[in-house]
């Protein structure tokens, strides 16, 4: 967000009562503030053995637009693509720069990216109706498809590729696929095709969602 941008925003917030953290862009006198710090991390990435050297640290600052000097959190981090700094505004006063970054700020942008995954992989954006009521209804039941599939991706063990993979590829992988129904009256039986890549994962996903017995 550029310094501009931010300010506006900022004071938006603040003269609603409204807690916010943005990015903030950086620039000379950024970095001229936090250049202690970048330096020390400089120099314990090059001197040690690890592939990555990270640092938090805050500062005051106000741009020409702004009326008020304002707490930045900066994320700073050395490795072999060389330094980088990455900065965020609030006004937020407890929590160290690291949760502000780290635990706020960045999880803040993955809620972005569900919010992302609702709109564009499961077409919530699709409220044409005429009637306000119906693109309620929609909505309700877009938001119940995307329960469906966070619940289904949450199940999938850590270690498989399709456990941090869009919905639209889980989707693909463990819905849109053929098999043969059997039904009795104690149990359903589903008999995949032999090439199924997917059908070991399907089944222990199943026994996973299944509710505890008595």
């Amino acid at each position: 967000m550029r310094s501009l941008d931010a300010w506006v925003a900022s004071r938006r917030c603040e003269a609603n009562g409204v807690d916010y953290i943005f990015g903030l862009g950086g620039n000379e006198v950024l970095d001229r503030k936090v250049e202690a710090a970048a330096d020390d991390v400089r120099v314990r990435w090059a001197e040690g053995e690890l592939p990555l050297v990270r640092r938090y640290v805050e500062t005051r600052y106000g741009a020409a637009s702004w009326k008020c000097e304002r707490r930045v959190a900066a994320r700073i981090e050395a490795s072999a693509n060389g330094l980088d700094i990455r900065y965020v505004v609030t006004n937020i006063r407890r929590g160290s720069a690291e949760w502000l970054y780290d635990t706020l700020y960045c999880e803040r942008g993955q809620a972005e990216n569900l919010i992302k995954l609702h709109k564009t992989q499961l077409a919530s954006d699709r409220t044409s109706c005429r009637s306000p009521l119906a693109n309620q209804v929609r909505l309700v039941l877009h938001t119940a498809a995307y329960w469906l599939l966070l619940t289904l991706r949450d199940a999938i063990p850590k270690l498989q590729p399709l456990a941090s993979a869009e919905f639209k590829t889980v989707r693909l992988r463990l819905i849109k696929v053929a098999a043969r129904i059997i039904e009795t009256t104690r149990r359903v039986r589903i008999a995949f095709a032999a090439c199924c890549p997917e059908a070991e994962l399907f089944g222990g996903i199943a026994r996973w969602l299944q509710p505890a017995g008595p």
